[in-house]
């Protein structure tokens, strides 16, 4: 009679464990394919720029502008150039040279289009897939007359700047503001 329930309890035991494994690895998160991606860039902050728009031979308006650039860690070692420099003038070039944002037509802007040409550009320039990601922190636009009143110290309400593309929070796509 021992032995049977001793045996019944032996039983019991190792049905509990192999369930218990069994529920543990299925479970069990699978390592994602992107960790080892994300742990071979770095993140390399934008400064804040101020582009000014020229309309008709004089300045229209201002964009206020920061993005920041995911890159390969691997890569970015051996760069000596100013990324800082080099991410201001590629924004200049696209934001006037360019003229990647047009004021009169704003919903017709691509973020998507945006961060591709910035990325490509700076690509060319360094020579080498050292830019994965392009992030834009802030894109916005400030009239002129906005700016003169702002300085003048006139008590009137001065307007508010055009958003152009926001952050958004994890999780969610940036979507270009209405105008």
């Amino acid at each position: 009679m021992i032995k049977l329930v001793l045996t019944g309890v032996w039983v019991c035991a190792i049905t509990l464990a192999s369930v218990y494994f069994s529920v543990y690895l299925a479970t069990a998160p699978e390592p994602a394919a992107t960790d080892s991606k994300q742990s071979a860039l770095e993140l390399v902050k934008g400064e804040t720029i101020t582009v000014p728009i020229i309309g008709d031979g004089a300045i229209t308006g201002y964009f206020l502008g920061r993005v920041s650039f995911m890159m390969n860690k691997e890569m970015l070692k051996g760069v000596t150039l100013p990324l800082a420099e080099m991410t201001t003038d590629e924004l200049f070039s696209l934001l006037v040279g360019n003229k990647m944002v047009d004021i009169a037509h704003i919903k017709s802007f691509d973020p998507k289009v945006f961060r591709e040409e910035i990325k490509k550009g700076m690509n060319e320039r360094l020579g080498g897939d050292y830019v994965a990601e392009v992030m834009l922190e802030q894109l916005d636009y400030l009239s002129k007359e906005d700016v003169k009143e702002s300085s003048a110290g006139q008590p009137k309400k001065v307007g508010t700047p055009v958003k152009i593309v926001e952050t958004a929070p994890a999780g969610e796509a940036p979507a270009p503001a209405a105008h």
